[in-house]
C-alpha cells in the first residue's frame, strides 16, 4: 500500500490579487490570506479604502500593499497586475470579487447603461484580469484563480437581470477556463455567495434580513464575508490541486431549500 500523500495547506509566501477588497467579502478575504502568511495586493475603485485595509492588515503584523483599480478600466488593470508581480516579485492567486450592486426594470431607459456596466465590472474586467495575470500564473507552483459569482447566477430575483446575467457569465467563464487551463495546473473555481452581511446588504432593514433568512435558508441567518473568505482560501491551498471547474454556493443552504 502507498504511502498517503502529504499536501500543504499553507499559503505563506504566496502572492495574492484581491479585487474590491476595501470592504466586505473582498476586505475579509484579504484579511484572511494576510493571517495565513500570503503577501497581500489589496485593489479597489476606493483607493482610500484600499489604504485602510492594507494598514489593517500591517498592523496584525501581514503584508499587505494597497492599488487604486478601476476593474473596468484594461489599461489600468495591466499597470497594476505587472506592478503587483514587480513589488512582490510574483503572482500566485487571483480572486476576482469586484462588484457593484444594480437593480433596473428591462423597461427602464436607463436598462443599456446599466447591462453595460454591469457586465464591465463583473464580468469582462474579471477575463481581462486574468488574462494580464496569466504569465505571472503559469510561473507559479501554486497558480489559482477563484472567480466570486452570486447565487443570482443560479437562481434569479426580479429587477436584476444585468446583475444576474454577469453572474451567470462568470460560472460559464469559470469552467471554461478550468478546461483550457487545467493542463497547465492552473485552477480556476467559483464561488456564489447568497445573503451575506455586507455594505449592500447594510441598506436592508434588520427585521427584513432576519424574515428573509428563516424562510429561505437552511440556517436561518445571513453569513458573514468571513465565511466566503474562508471558503475562498479553501479553493487556493495546494492541496486543493484537483479540484477546479467547480461552482460552490456559500449561502446558508438557500439553494438546497425547497419551500
Amino acid at each position: 500500500m502507498s504511502d498517503v500523500k502529504q499536501l500543504s495547506r499553507s499559503i505563506a509566501g504566496l502572492t495574492v490579487v484581491v479585487t474590491g477588497a476595501a470592504s466586505g467579502m473582498g476586505r475579509a478575504t484579504a484579511h484572511v490570506f494576510a493571517g495565513e502568511g500570503a503577501k497581500v495586493a489589496v485593489t479597489d475603485f476606493d483607493g482610500d479604502g484600499a489604504n485602510r485595509v492594507a494598514s489593517e492588515i500591517a498592523e496584525r503584523g501581514g503584508v499587505a500593499q494597497a492599488w487604486t483599480l478601476d476593474v473596468a478600466d484594461r489599461t489600468a488593470i495591466d499597470t497594476v497586475v505587472g506592478d503587483v508581480a514587480a513589488q512582490f516579485g510574483a503572482l500566485d492567486i487571483i480572486v476576482n470579487n469586484a462588484g457593484i450592486s444594480v437593480r433596473v426594470a428591462i423597461d427602464d431607459p436607463t436598462y443599456d447603461e446599466a447591462w453595460g456596466h454591469a457586465l464591465a465590472v463583473m464580468l469582462t474586467a474579471h477575463q481581462r484580469i486574468i488574462r494580464s495575470a496569466l504569465p505571472y500564473l503559469r510561473r507559479s507552483q501554486c497558480p489559482r484563480i477563484v472567480n466570486i459569482a452570486s447565487t443570482e447566477a443560479l437562481g434569479a430575483t426580479a429587477l436584476h437581470s444585468p446583475y444576474s446575467a454577469a453572474k451567470a457569465g462568470v460560472t460559464g467563464l469559470t469552467r471554461s477556463l478550468a478546461v483550457e487551463l487545467g493542463r497547465e495546473g492552473i485552477t480556476v473555481n467559483c464561488i456564489c455567495p447568497g445573503p451575506i452581511r455586507t455594505a449592500i446588504t447594510d441598506r436592508i432593514p434588520e427585521e427584513h434580513k432576519t424574515i428573509y433568512a428563516k424562510r429561505r435558508t437552511a440556517l436561518g441567518r445571513y453569513g458573514f464575508p468571513e465565511e466566503v473568505a474562508h471558503m475562498t482560501l479553501s479553493l487556493c491551498l495546494p492541496a486543493a490541486s484537483f479540484l477546479t471547474g467547480a461552482v460552490i454556493p456559500v449561502d446558508g443552504g438557500l439553494m438546497a431549500r425547497n419551500a
